[in-house]
């Protein structure tokens, strides 16, 4: 495994993206362990991911443009129907100091979010073979994608730990936790509007 391989991903995960906003929304209306309970239901589904791109179905998504827009578009839709329960604050989402939400729920969420992000597979299908040999078999891509699904976890626990960090200063502005509600469920929206331009 390479230095080159651990920067890259280190990078890529780093960058705000779905998973990443889902986190730091869950972490700063619920706290710390809501948070890393987010951040491993991301980190699942990108073990998912994994499992279907060594099972070759990776590979069917990428040449199936049918198959790709029906996977796009639900994922669309899932991150605009999050966008406007977090704007209208409700659910799981709730950017407030209110109950938390079932552990199961939100790794369900989590899960949901990433599996339905049809760039995971493009993701293996493009970027880990640029870090394998020829030679290398299914283990090394297993391995590389476990550690990616890792780094994922770690780096989504720390802007866990962030956002909890000033939770209780933030939800005590209310002017303020009204535009982070504005904030997150734009950023969704946002996300889903860039997902809904992708191509294959």
């Amino acid at each position: 495994m390479s230095l080159a391989f651990l920067l890259t991903a280190m990078v890529i995960c780093f960058a705000p993206g779905i998973g990443v906003v889902y986190t730091l929304s869950v972490a700063l209306g619920q706290g710390f362990r809501a948070g890393v309970w987010a951040a491993l239901g991301c980190s699942v589904a990108t073990l998912v991911h994994l499992a279907v791109a060594v099972a070759g179905l990776a590979a069917v998504l990428h040449s199936s443009a049918i198959l790709f827009q029906s996977v796009k578009y639900a994922g669309v839709a899932y991150l605009l129907w999050m966008a406007w329960g977090t704007l209208k604050g409700t659910g799981g989402l709730q950017v407030s100091a209110a109950e938390r939400a079932p552990v199961a729920r939100l790794v369900r969420r989590g899960i949901m979010l990433n599996l339905l992000n049809p760039k995971l597979p493009m993701f293996f299908m493009a970027f880990l073979p640029q870090f394998m040999a020829p030679t290398d078999g299914t283990a090394q891509m297993v391995l590389l994608g476990s550690v990616f699904a890792a780094i994922t976890f770690a780096t989504f626990v720390f802007y866990a730990a962030l956002a909890a960090t000033g939770r209780a200063r933030v939800l005590g502005n209310e002017r303020l936790m009204t535009w982070l509600r504005r904030a997150f469920a734009a950023s969704f929206a946002g996300l889903g509007l860039k997902l809904a331009m992708e191509r294959a």
